[in-house]
C-alpha cells in the first residue's frame, strides 16, 4: 500500500469539491460515500440485509433503497443507526482497502465523511489527515441549499458528528473553505505538492529496506 491521505470534514464543508480538485491534479481517489452507494444499489449485497434487519419498508417498489426514509430513521433511532453501520462499515472498509491497493497514482486520497466518528479504522490506513473546514453557519447554509433540509434537520446531523474543534485538533492539514473555489484550489495545490514529496520519500524508504 502506497502513501494514503484521509480527507474528511463536517457536512457542508466542501469535501466533494476538495476531492475533485485533488483528482484533477492526479491523486488517486477512493470515495467511501460512492462505495456505500454502490453497495446499496438494487441487487447489491448490502441491500437485502438492510431490508431484513431494518424492514422492507425501506425498499421502494422498484427494489431500490428509500434513502430519505432510511436517513430519517437512523438519525432518530440509535439502534437502527448501529444496525446499519454493522452492515455497511465492514463492507465499505474492505472495498476501500481493495481500491487503495489498485491505485497507481503517486498517492491516494480516501474521502471519509465520518473519519473520526468511525473510530481508528480508517485512520490506520492513512499517513496524513486533511480536514476541510468552514464556519458552522456556512455548513448550515450550504447544506440547506443543496439538500432542501431544514435548519433544524441540518443541526441534528451536525450534532451527531464530532465537533469542529475536534476535527481541527486531529488534522495534519486543514483546507479553509469559507472563500472562493479559486482559494480552495490554491490550498489543494499546495498540499498536493507536499504529498508528492512525502510519497516520494516513503517510496525511497521502502526501496531502501527491500534492498538490504
Amino acid at each position: 500500500m502506497g502513501f494514503v491521505v484521509a480527507l474528511t470534514g463536517g457536512i457542508g464543508c466542501g469535501k466533494s469539491s476538495a476531492t475533485k480538485l485533488f483528482a484533477e491534479l492526479g491523486a488517486g481517489i477512493v470515495d467511501t460515500d460512492e462505495i456505500a452507494h454502490r453497495l446499496t444499489l438494487p441487487g447489491a449485497r448490502a441491500l437485502q440485509e438492510i431490508a431484513s434487519r431494518l424492514g422492507p419498508e425501506y425498499l421502494l417498489p422498484d427494489g431500490s433503497l428509500d434513502r430519505g426514509a432510511l436517513r430519517r430513521r437512523v438519525f432518530s433511532d440509535p439502534t437502527a443507526k448501529a444496525g446499519l453501520e454493522a452492515i455497511l462499515h465492514p463492507l465499505i472498509r474492505r472495498e476501500a482497502e481493495a481500491e487503495i491497493a489498485r491505485q497507481r497514482a503517486p498517492y491516494a486520497v480516501v474521502a471519509v465523511p465520518l473519519l473520526f466518528e468511525s473510530g481508528a479504522s480508517y485512520r490506520k490506513l492513512a499517513q496524513q489527515v486533511v480536514v476541510v473546514d468552514c464556519a458552522e453557519e456556512t455548513q448550515i447554509t450550504r447544506t440547506m441549499e443543496r439538500s432542501g433540509l431544514s435548519r433544524d434537520e441540518v443541526r441534528a446531523i451536525m450534532a451527531q458528528q464530532v465537533t469542529r474543534e475536534t476535527r481541527l485538533r486531529r488534522a495534519d492539514a486543514v483546507l479553509h473553505n469559507d472563500g472562493s473555489l479559486e482559494e480552495l484550489k490554491e490550498q489543494v495545490a499546495f498540499l498536493h505538492r507536499r504529498f508528492l514529496e512525502l510519497a516520494a520519500g516513503e517510496s525511497k524508504q521502502r526501496l531502501s529496506k527491500t534492498s538490504h
